[in-house]
């Protein structure tokens, strides 16, 4: 199947861990509840945040250094499957599948602060849905280049997921990672999301 999930690897538990970490970076988590709300074990958290802390990024489940965890998530980042496509009316055409779906970079952006234009739509898929997606796509869409990229990679990209303006968009530290990824002027955009976020 060409829009399959990636398959599973060490690096998703990580991912995980700092998607949740920067979620809620006051400290106020224990690392059983961060291990709890990352879907993975207590063990496994202790030894992430401890090397985390090792590098000066964060004390206890506190982040002390968002950009540069940012960063370190960016470098370790495991990608999601995409295929391009186009289809008419992105927006409303894919919520009108009612399929799970969280979008991200340029339309997220846009509807969470405003500063970019949605030239572009990305959009993450539930990993169990990926077939159903791909007849949909089939049907509705054409494959290969265009103004629509669709995504499916770990779903836990779903946790504390948003509705914005009537539209379901990812966690405010998944955007600002995968607007980082998208390079140009959303890194800008992503400073932005930081400062107010992080302040």
């Amino acid at each position: 199947m060409w829009l399959a999930p990636p398959e599973k690897q060490r690096g998703i538990k990580r991912e995980r861990l700092l998607r949740a970490l920067l979620f809620q970076p006051d400290g106020s988590l224990s690392k059983r509840e961060l291990a709890r709300r990352a879907c993975t074990t207590s063990e496994w958290a202790v030894n992430v945040t401890n090397q985390l802390e090792s590098m000066g990024y964060v004390d206890g489940t506190t982040v002390t250094e968002h950009e540069q965890l940012f960063e370190y998530w960016l470098n370790n980042r495991i990608q999601p499957n995409r295929v391009s496509v186009a289809i008419q009316n992105p927006v409303t055409t894919i919520q009108q599948t009612n399929f799970e779906h969280a979008f991200t970079t340029y339309q997220a952006e846009n509807a969470k602060q405003g500063y970019l234009f949605p030239a572009r739509t990305a959009v993450y898929i539930h990993p169990d849905d990926a077939g159903d997606w791909t007849n949909w796509i089939e049907s509705n869409a054409l494959i290969g280049g265009g103004n629509t990229e669709i995504r499916v990679g770990d779903e836990h990209v779903f946790y504390e997921a948003d509705l914005v303006n009537d539209m379901d968009i990812v966690c405010t530290p998944q955007l600002i990672l995968d607007l980082l990824d998208e390079g140009g002027p959303c890194v800008d955009a992503a400073h932005r999301l930081m400062d107010a976020y992080y302040a």
